[in-house]
C-alpha cells in the first residue's frame, strides 16, 4: 500500500484542514467514466462528501489520499469525493440530506448535529456489518460513541481537546509570564499589548471560535457539570457564574485582547496569523498542531500548549476540558451499494485513526501498534500529556445543543463582543434556548 500520510497529516477535523485546494470552494476527485474495469466487472460508484478549510499553501488532504490509494488498488470500488469549506459545508449537507440528495458517505458532527438525521432514518446502521474483528480491533468505549438508541452508525476516528496555545518567544519579549489564572491572563494581555504584540488571534466571522472562548470561561467559573446542566436547562444560564463569564469576555475585549481583525477574519485566517508569529495566544484543539509544527511554519519549535487558565474562586479546573467528541462519516440509509460503503468507510476511520496516530497527530480510537507511537511532535505529545490529565470533558457546544440553539449561541457571542448585547441580556437570551437532548 501507498504511504498515505505525507508530511505528518492528522486525523478527525485536522484531516479536514489539511489539503491541496487553490481557492476557498469546491474540489472534487472524479472517479473513472465507465462502469466497467478492463475485465468488464462492474463498477460500483460511491460519493463522499466532507469538510476542508481551503488553504493555497498546504500540499496534503489526506481523505484524498486515502481515496486515491483506495481507487487505485479496488477498480471495482471506485469513490468521488467533494470537499467544501466548513461553513459551505454545514449547509450543503443538511439541505442534501433534507431533500433526500446527500452522498453515498458524508462526515458530520456528533451530539445534536446528527442527532436529527439519525431519528429520522437517514442513515445506514453498520450492526450487521461489524464483525467481531472489526469490533475488536477498536479501542474500549469508542465504539459505544458511535451508537443511537443501541444501534451503530458510524465508525469512530479520533478524540480532540481545546487549549491555550502560547508563541513563547512573544511572551519573552513582553516580559510576560505563561497564564495559569485569568488574572494572570489579563496581566499577560496587558504587557503584549504596551509591547505592540496582538495579544490573542481570533477569527470570530466564523463564530465558533469566539463560542469556545465563552465555553471555556463558562467551564471554568461554573465547572464542567454546572455548565453541561446549563446545557441541558437552559433557564439556568441566567444564573450569576455564566453572566460572570460573559462578564469575563468583554472585560478582556475591552482590553484589547484579540485581532483587530477578528469579525473580518475566520477560522484560517486567524490560524495563519498565529502560525506566523503575530499573536501571542490562540485557544483551539490540538487539530491546529500539525500546521503549526510545519516544516515552513515561522513558529515551529516557539509553541507551548497548556490548559485554559482557571479562574479564582470558580467551580472549574485545569483538568475539564473542551473537546473529546467523536465526529465521522456516516452512510445514507438509501445507498446502493451499501456492503460496499461500509467497507469504504472501515478503510478510511481506521487508516486515518492509526497513520495519523503513527504520525504523532493525536489520539486514535483505534488499537495501534506501540512501535510506532514513539516519534511524537512537541505539540503532539503536549497534547496527548493534557489529555491524560483529563477527569472530565465537555463537547463543542454547538454539536451539544440543537442546531438552532446551536447557532443562536454562537451569534449571541458574537454580539457580545460586538457590544450589541449586554451580559445580562446575552444570559437572558441563552436562558430561551432549548437544551441538548440525550
Amino acid at each position: 500500500m501507498k504511504r498515505i500520510l505525507r508530511g505528518g497529516a492528522c486525523f478527525g477535523m485536522i484531516l479536514l484542514i489539511l489539503l491541496s485546494c487553490a481557492s476557498c470552494g469546491t474540489t472534487s476527485f472524479p472517479s473513472p467514466a465507465s462502469t466497467t474495469t478492463a475485465t468488464s466487472k462492474p463498477v460500483h460508484k460511491l460519493t463522499m462528501w466532507y469538510w476542508n478549510i481551503m488553504r493555497p499553501d498546504l500540499s496534503t488532504d489526506l481523505y484524498r489520499d486515502i481515496v486515491n490509494d483506495w481507487n487505485d488498488s479496488r477498480p471495482d470500488i471506485q469513490i468521488e469525493t467533494t470537499a467544501l469549506d466548513i461553513e459551505e459545508y454545514r449547509s450543503k449537507i443538511k439541505t442534501s440530506l433534507a431533500a433526500g440528495e446527500a452522498p453515498d458517505m458524508f462526515y458530520m458532527w456528533s451530539g445534536s448535529f446528527v442527532r436529527p438525521y439519525l431519528r429520522t432514518g437517514n442513515m445506514l446502521s453498520l450492526d450487521a456489518y461489524l464483525t467481531d474483528d472489526i469490533r475488536a480491533r477498536i479501542k474500549p468505549g469508542m465504539l459505544e460513541k458511535c451508537m443511537d438508541e443501541g444501534k451503530v452508525y458510524s465508525l469512530p476516528i479520533g478524540t480532540f481537546i481545546a487549549n491555550l496555545y502560547c508563541n513563547t518567544d512573544l511572551f519573552k519579549k513582553a516580559d510576560a509570564g505563561i497564564p495559569k489564572t485569568y488574572e494572570e491572563l489579563v496581566v499577560a494581555i496587558k504587557a503584549l499589548r504596551q509591547e505592540g504584540i496582538t495579544p490573542i488571534a481570533l477569527g470570530e466571522k466564523d463564530r465558533w471560535p469566539g463560542m469556545y472562548w465563552y465555553d471555556i470561561l463558562a467551564m471554568r467559573i461554573a465547572g464542567a457539570k454546572g455548565a453541561q446542566n446549563a446545557l441541558e436547562y437552559p433557564a439556568l444560564f441566567e444564573r450569576e457564574v455564566f453572566r460572570d463569564a460573559a462578564e469575563k469576555l468583554v472585560a478582556l475585549y475591552s482590553l484589547g485582547a484579540f485581532s483587530k481583525e477578528a469579525f473580518e477574519w475566520g477560522f484560517v485566517e486567524m490560524l495563519d496569523s498565529f502560525r506566523k508569529g503575530e499573536a501571542a495566544m490562540m485557544y483551539q484543539g490540538n487539530w491546529v498542531n500539525e500546521i503549526i509544527e510545519a516544516k515552513d511554519s515561522p513558529t515551529l519549535g516557539k509553541v507551548t500548549v497548556v490548559p485554559f487558565p482557571i479562574v479564582t474562586g470558580g467551580n472549574g479546573s485545569a483538568y475539564e476540558f473542551l473537546g473529546g467528541n467523536l465526529d465521522s462519516f456516516y452512510i445514507r440509509a438509501s445507498t446502493a451499494y451499501p456492503k460496499d460503503a461500509v467497507e469504504v468507510l472501515l478503510h478510511v476511520s481506521e487508516q486515518a485513526a492509526r497513520q495519523g496516530e503513527a504520525e504523532s497527530s493525536g489520539i486514535s480510537c483505534w488499537k495501534s501498534d506501540p512501535a510506532l507511537l514513539t516519534n511524537h511532535t512537541p505539540l503532539a505529545a503536549q497534547s496527548i500529556a493534557l489529555m491524560e490529565t483529563a477527569r472530565s470533558f465537555l463537547g463543542w457546544w454547538d454539536t451539544l445543543l440543537p442546531a438552532v440553539s446551536a447557532d443562536t449561541h454562537k451569534s449571541l457571542v458574537a454580539d457580545l463582543l460586538d457590544g450589541r448585547v449586554t451580559p445580562i441580556e446575552f444570559s437572558a437570551e441563552m436562558a430561551k434556548l432549548n437544551g441538548m437532548q440525550p
